[in-house]
C-alpha cells in the first residue's frame, strides 16, 4: 500500500498508528485534537512568556523614572 501511495513504510505506519490514536485512544499516543490543542498552549505560552517580559521590563523603566535624586 505504501508503494501505491507512494510513501514510505514508516511514514504509513506512522499514519496508521495516528488514526488508531485517533480512533481508539491511546495511553502513549497523542490523539491529533490533543496535539493541536499542545500546539496552541506551547503557542500561548511562548506569547505570555514575551508579554510578561516586556512587563516587567516595562516596570522597571518606569520605577527607574520615578526615582527621586538624592
Amino acid at each position: 500500500m505504501a508503494k501505491q501511495l507512494q510513501i514510505s513504510e514508516s511514514c504509513l505506519r506512522r499514519w496508521m498508528a495516528q488514526a488508531e490514536a485517533d480512533e481508539n485512544g491511546s495511553d502513549t499516543r497523542l490523539n491529533s485534537a490533543e496535539k493541536r490543542e499542545l500546539t496552541q498552549l506551547r503557542r500561548d505560552k511562548r506569547r505570555l512568556e514575551m508579554e510578561n517580559e516586556i512587563l516587567k521590563r516595562a516596570a522597571a523603566y518606569f520605577a527607574k523614572e520615578n526615582v527621586l535624586p538624592n
